[in-house]
């Protein structure tokens, strides 16, 4: 491993609201070596002058200019772009809990190839939020899990730590968004990666505008989960 073996992948956008809280929140609660990643879309973004102040403070924090704008090309970018042998996806609205970082690294030491945090098994759950998404993201995990095999119970979730390898074997075909997340697990579920998943509770936003949206996205993530259910029924 290298000595900063984690990368932490944030896609930002005018979140100058929350990512001071964000940022704190990951020195305080991850101790495994790591550099976090913002990838902004363009210069005016008010993440940045916020985020530039734990520069200062020497946290280890760099900028990553997004060469496409939009979230897909952000986590596509972070994920082929940053230093790290294991990366982690997360969001920049402080849903995701960073006290669970720790454990998801430790399953990848433990020979992990993907760890999910997984709002919908014991322990995990989720706060806030449409009601239709939840129900939507929940009946797809529960689905994928017991017809198609997916080794976890929340494969829509964002939150997720990658192996390295696994982004080197496989073409991110996603161009919405979010559904990279559910892109990667599927694919690397059928061609054979250890995968597993660690309890989290997710959060609505409290500051900000959701970036998330459920009638554009649907179709991507329908064409994931349909990939996996053809490739189980076959």
């Amino acid at each position: 491993m290298s000595e900063l073996p984690l990368a932490i992948i944030i896609p930002v956008y005018n979140e100058g609201k929350n990512i001071a809280t964000v940022l704190a929140a990951i020195h305080e609660k991850v101790t495994t070596p790591h550099r976090i990643y913002l990838v902004y879309d363009f210069d005016e973004d008010d993440t940045l002058p916020a985020a530039r102040r734990f520069i200062e403070r020497r946290h280890p924090i760099s900028f990553m200019r997004n060469p496409e704008r939009g979230v897909a090309s952000a986590i596509k970018t972070g994920l082929k772009t940053a230093d790290g042998d294991c990366l982690l996806v997360t969001m920049a609205d402080m849903s995701d809990d960073y006290a669970d970082v720790d454990k998801m690294y430790r399953l990848i030491e433990e020979g992990c190839d993907i760890v999910c945090g997984s709002r919908y098994v014991k322990g995990g759950g989720q706060v806030g939020g449409p009601l239709i998404k939840k129900n939507l993201s929940k009946a797809a995990g529960l689905s994928l899990k017991v017809i198609a095999g997916l080794p976890t119970h929340d494969a829509t979730n964002s939150y997720k730590l990658y192996r390295r390898k696994v982004i080197e074997t496989f073409e991110i075909e996603s161009d919405g968004g979010f559904e990279i997340g559910l892109e990667l697990v599927v694919k690397a579920h059928i061609a054979g990666f250890r995968i597993a998943e660690v309890p989290t509770i997710w959060h609505d936003r409290e500051k900000g505008q959701s970036r998330f949206k459920i009638i554009k996205w649907s179709p991507k993530y329908l064409r994931w989960y349909l990939y996996a259910m053809r490739n189980a029924l076959l």
